[in-house]
């Protein structure tokens, strides 16, 4: 094991055994290392690697704190990486969305507040009938965004959140090219609406799969046999 390596693992075992918590100072570098059985070098690439993906947090002449450990922040660091995708690896993307996200709809249903639940339909009756695609998209992230909150499991709702931003173009898409798109979305989001409102488990589970389902099935159907994959297969479809 490389030496920058084996101090993060120890800061991380010390975290894993408590005797660091969110929002614990770290002890002075020179304690730290002497305790550690490491180099001041090694420690300091070990801080700064673990202030890279969020677990410790380093404050200017204060001292170097373990942050609060929230899923949502230490998955900031997915984020980053999934934002590194190529539109090649999109389908793989909407096969995760739909593993997970039906899931947490099916939560939602369980967990939801009625309050929330009232909310999320208002959203859609703003919407309209008629909606542009750049306003039916931005509808579309805040509405599976509320309901994935609304699982009540912050870890499940900010991977499917980090997974759902890779589809956002891919959605802008079948709103461009495909005829239905408007109205299929539209009515399915009603109806998932509808089976969250009715506590219906099942029936949100089901809906939210034909809901991601559908998407991905335009794109796999609508990415031409010549466009092979690559950085640019989404360009490949163009509107008509």
């Amino acid at each position: 094991m490389a030496v920058t390596d084996e101090a993060i693992e120890k800061i991380k075992q010390m975290i894993v055994a408590g005797e660091l918590r969110p929002g614990d100072r770290l002890p002075r570098e020179a304690d730290l290392s002497g305790r550690l059985g490491l180099s001041r070098s090694s420690l300091r690439e070990a801080v700064k690697a673990l202030t890279l993906i969020n677990v410790l947090n380093v404050r200017q002449g204060d001292g170097t704190y373990v942050t609060s450990l929230e899923p949502a922040l230490l998955l900031e660091s997915l984020s980053f990486v999934v934002d590194l995708h190529r539109d090649d690896t999109v389908l793989q993307f909407f096969e995760v969305r739909r593993l997970l996200e039906p899931a947490a709809t099916a939560l939602a249903a369980q967990r939801m507040g009625s309050d929330e639940i009232a909310e999320l339909r208002c959203l859609l009756d703003r919407l309209g009938d008629s909606p542009t695609v750049d306003d039916l998209v931005a509808n579309d992230l805040e509405f599976h965004r509320r309901i994935v909150a609304g699982a009540g499991n912050p870890v499940l709702a900010s991977m499917v959140d980090t997974v759902s931003a890779t589809t956002q173009r891919a959605r802008i898409w079948r709103g461009l090219t495909q005829a239905d798109a408007v109205a299929a979305t539209l009515r399915e989001h009603r109806a998932i609406a509808a089976s969250l409102a009715a506590r219906d488990p099942d029936g949100a589970r089901a809906w939210a799969t034909v809901h991601i389902g559908g998407v991905e099935r335009w794109l796999t159907s609508a990415i031409p046999p010549t466009a092979g994959v690559g950085p640019s297969t989404l360009d490949a479809i163009r509107p008509t």
